[in-house]
C-alpha cells in the first residue's frame, strides 16, 4: 500500500526525468489552448468568448517563451512564437476596440505584432 509521502516521492522522481523543455513546452501548449478557449477559436466552444482571461493568458504565455526561448533553441521556440502571435492576432480581431500595435497582449515581452 501506497502512503501519500511515498506518492509525492515517486511524482517527485518522475518529473525528474522530465526534460525542461518538455515542461516548459508543455506548459506553453496548455497556456495557447486555454487562450484560444478564451477567444471563441474551440471548435466545441465556438460561442464562449472571455477576452479578459485570454489577455491573461496570452501576457503569461509571451512571458514564458521570451523568458524561455534561449533555453528552448529555434527548434522549439519558433512554433511557440508562431502559435502566440497567431493569439496576439486573433485577440486583435475579435477586439471590438483593439489595442494599437504594440500594446496587445504579451507585445510588452515580444514587440509589436503585424498581420
Amino acid at each position: 500500500m501506497s502512503t501519500p509521502d511515498h506518492i509525492a516521492a515517486q511524482a517527485g522522481r518522475d518529473i525528474a526525468e522530465v526534460p525542461a523543455v518538455e515542461v516548459i513546452s508543455t506548459a506553453a501548449v496548455h497556456l495557447m489552448s486555454a487562450a484560444a478557449v478564451h477567444l471563441g477559436l474551440a471548435e466545441d466552444l465556438p460561442e464562449h468568448r472571455d477576452l479578459d482571461e485570454a489577455r491573461s493568458l496570452i501576457e503569461a504565455l509571451a512571458g514564458l517563451i521570451v523568458a524561455a526561448a534561449p533555453s528552448l533553441g529555434t527548434h522549439h521556440a519558433g512554433p511557440l512564437r508562431d502559435g502566440l502571435k497567431t493569439l496576439q492576432l486573433a485577440f486583435r480581431e475579435a477586439s471590438v476596440l483593439p489595442d494599437a500595435v504594440g500594446e496587445g497582449p504579451g507585445e510588452k515581452y515580444t514587440g509589436p505584432v503585424y498581420s
